[in-house]
């Protein structure tokens, strides 16, 4: 009996710490030019969800053109993305992040 407790217990767990990321629709733009980002200097990518701004890992500020572009660039413009990751340590672990908002 302690070992089906245990195996069911275990995989519980185990299940719950690998859960699938949900994509997201989220505000992204230069986390110091467009979010107040202060914590690292020149221009970083950050998304904003639930109204609070996070750097991202895993992306490039110019991944998707040039970043002072000043009609689409990120230093310039807030866009919205479709992302997938998770917050960990007050920064966004990206893992999947495609545009959804053309600017004109």
């Amino acid at each position: 009996m302690k070992k089906l407790l245990f195996a069911t217990l275990f995989s519980i767990t185990f299940s719950c710490s690998n859960r699938k990321e949900v994509p997201q629709i989220v505000e992204i733009a230069c986390g110091q030019c467009q979010f107040s980002l202060n914590s690292e200097q020149g221009c970083n990518l950050a998304v904003r969800i639930d109204h609070k701004a996070y750097f991202v890992d895993g992306f490039d500020i110019d991944a998707f053109g040039d970043a002072h572009d000043e009609h689409t660039g990120f230093c310039e413009v807030i866009r919205k993305a479709e992302v997938s990751g998770s917050v960990q340590k007050d920064r966004f672990k990206a893992s999947a992040m495609r545009l959804i908002e053309n600017v004109e």
